[in-house]
């Protein structure tokens, strides 16, 4: 089973992989190589074109070990698939079948398995054993010009409540310290199942587990930002001090053209007011650089931006062209070269901001998770930082801390994105 793209498409593998396991087929997941594999399930990402360009790569690996013996049999699902099967088809029959998102019972019968109804919802988990993603929700409703995702996945669709804390009880139950909330838009979750915003509610049920240590929220769409969400987070200490919150841009006219629902004035109020009611607040965002027409002001406008607002963690995408999407129909007017131009300098920029803001941690002490050993550190993370795409701690003289365990360090010495640090 190899899994591309983000952590929901991780929790659909995962998903899968439980079932192949109860039709007791042999597992591997994500192999280094080819020897011992007879089938290879490629579970695709199709949000932009680099992700397009990996799984076409990987599906082409693979078809090339078949072609040469090494695997009997390649099957590919996910979002590229949903989106494009029959071009693939087309374009690389020697793939054995393609399958969407939500094939899950065509997959297994396809291989020759039983889908087991008793096990649905339950997941092989495939992250180290002291964390994994939970999935509130699938689909999304927004309209977001630059954005495939509601034509690959379709409407927003909330899961009850009830089995998302009988699951999230599971993962406690089984030794899971650290869950991940996450789906296409976090932040409307309820609306659909229960005609109001409940992610406030949910995470107060969430912290209420045993065994739970941390909760992490991923996904907060601006617009629409849950009343009393802050209040939540604020006063369970087993939920971070932690808000990943893509805003994508801050230009007025960018933003309109986007179908954001908000403007960089309402953008400013809402990062303030996260900050003034979550004091010590973490914010992780994530934006887009040359979009249609982005002049060179609406440019420096949101480099002013970052500058301003000192993001503990930001990512930038380049934009890229998807078709059907409402900005397709705009002009891709950009040159790929100045995009990344764009995406660098913006990065650069953040760089030496977050140098800043992790020299500012030297002295202090934090909590952390131990994710793995390696060399001579152990790889931690501070609440503040998210698993595979955040900060993390190197902790020297710590040989014995096995991962999973929570240990007290103070930073000795800190780097753009990591932190040095030693048992307290």
């Amino acid at each position: 089973m190899i899994s591309l793209g983000c952590a929901k498409n991780l929790v659909d593998a995962e998903l899968l992989m439980k079932q192949l396991e109860a039709n007791k087929f042999q597992l591997v997941f994500d192999p280094a190589d080819h020897k011992k594999i007879d089938t290879a399930i490629i579970n695709t990402c199709g949000f932009v074109n680099d992700a397009k360009q990996e799984s076409i790569d990987t599906i082409l690996q693979y078809v090339n070990a078949k072609q040469h013996g090494l695997i009997s049999h390649v099957y590919v699902m996910g979002c590229l698939s949903e989106r494009y099967k029959e071009k693939l088809q087309m374009e690389i029959p020697e793939v054995d079948a393609f399958f969407g998102v939500n094939n899950l019972k065509e997959i297994i019968t396809h291989i020759g398995g039983t889908y087991k109804n008793l096990l649905v919802g339950e997941r092989k988990i495939t992250t180290p054993a002291h964390y994994a993603y939970l999935k509130i929700a699938e689909g999304c409703d927004r309209k977001c010009s630059f954005c495939a995702i509601p034509m690959i996945r379709g409407k927003h669709l909330s899961r009850p409540v009830e089995d998302i804390i009988h699951e999230a009880s599971a993962m406690a139950a089984a030794g899971i310290k650290e869950i991940n909330l996450i789906s296409q838009d976090t932040t409307y979750y309820g609306l659909d199942l229960y005609k109001k915003r409940l992610l406030p509610e949910l995470l107060a049920k969430l912290a209420a587990i045993n065994g739970l240590e941390w909760i992490r929220l991923h996904y907060t769409y601006p617009d629409g930002f849950p009343e009393g969400l802050t209040e939540v987070i604020k006063a369970h200490d087993n939920i971070c001090n932690y808000i990943d919150i893509p805003l994508q841009h801050i230009s007025d006219r960018i933003l309109k053209s986007m179908h954001r629902g908000m403007d960089g004035n309402s953008t400013r109020r809402l990062i303030d007011q996260i900050r003034t009611e979550i004091p010590g607040v973490a914010i992780r965002t994530t934006l887009i650089a040359g979009y249609p027409g982005e002049t060179a002001n609406e440019f420096r406008e949101l480099r002013d931006f970052i500058k301003e607002y000192r993001f503990d963690r930001l990512g930038v995408f380049a934009y890229s062209h998807e078709e059907d999407t409402g900005a397709s129909k705009l002009k891709d007017s950009i040159p790929e070269k100045r995009k990344i131009e764009r995406v660098e300098e913006l990065m650069s920029v953040q760089e030496g901001i977050s140098r800043s803001l992790n020299q500012e941690k030297v002295g202090m002490t934090f909590k952390t998770i131990v994710d793995r050993l390696e060399g001579e550190f152990c790889i931690a993370r501070t609440e503040f930082d998210s698993p595979e795409v955040d900060n993390e701690v190197l902790i020297s003289g710590a040989k014995n801390i096995l991962p999973g365990s929570f240990c007290n360090v103070t930073v000795t010495r800190a780097e753009s994105f990591d932190l040095y640090a030693e048992l307290q």
